[in-house]
């Protein structure tokens, strides 16, 4: 029976000459589409009948990974590929951490990408040749993780905090001054002391890095420095 995957790729001509390419292989093609939102409608559709997802690394509103993640949670035993033009070795241990059973390179020879696809389909787990020297490197340690981004909100207090949340809800000084049965004038400087510490100049932009970073009141929590 012919292999059957599923493409996601938001590069439209290169869709549609690896669909002529892979069916002129034997290999069946159910959908096609151009963004991850679709590719799971299409994940769901053809879920029975799905051998392999191909998914590229890089695309418009929900990344490669993204669409990944969400894949692998409502479907966890349907082999994904990502096929992507990125050798970054932090795509590449990414994606395999997050369950992607092959790691392919759009510059393969399409035989080459037919035979790994025939092995994802029964199993294994299939990296692009180029880049067997990356993985070798992760898998002995000597690639160091991303530092994780700092918290810009490390430095202010619980109730200042507290203040930067409801500024991030639109709530004015006096309203602010209200909810939590403080003055105007303790509001006041407290804002000035969020502006000093996050080096801004003013209370709208601090709403908006609070937002930015999904800041949420009733999930924070406060570690002192």
């Amino acid at each position: 029976m012919n292999e059957r995957i599923l493409l996601i790729d938001d590069h439209t001509l290169f869709r549609a000459g690896l669909k002529d390419l892979l069916t002129r292989r034997g290999i069946k093609v159910l959908a096609s589409v151009g963004n991850g939102e679709e590719g799971l409608k299409m994940a769901n559709e053809f879920k029975a009948e799905l051998d392999v997802v191909l998914l590229d690394m890089r695309m418009p509103k929900m990344d490669g990974i993204a669409v990944l993640r969400l894949l692998k949670k409502d479907h966890p035993d349907l082999p994904v590929a990502m096929l992507t033009t990125s050798s970054v070795e932090e795509d590449l241990i990414g994606a395999l951490k997050n369950g992607a059973q092959g790691y392919l390179l759009k510059d393969m020879e399409p035989d080459e990408l037919v035979v790994a696809l025939k092995d994802i389909i029964e199993g294994k787990t299939v990296v692009a040749p180029d880049l067997a020297p990356v993985l070798a490197q992760a898998v002995q340690g000597k690639i160091k993780p991303k530092e994780e981004k700092i918290n810009p909100f490390s430095s202010l207090t619980p109730r200042e905090f507290e203040i930067l949340t409801l500024l991030a809800e639109g709530q004015s000084n006096k309203v602010i001054a209200r909810n939590l049965g403080i003055s105007d004038g303790t509001v006041k400087l407290h804002v000035k002391a969020i502006l000093r510490k996050l080096n801004i100049s003013s209370r709208i932009t601090a709403a908006v890095m609070a937002v930015e970073y999904g800041v949420k009141k009733t999930k924070f929590v406060y570690t002192a420095r």
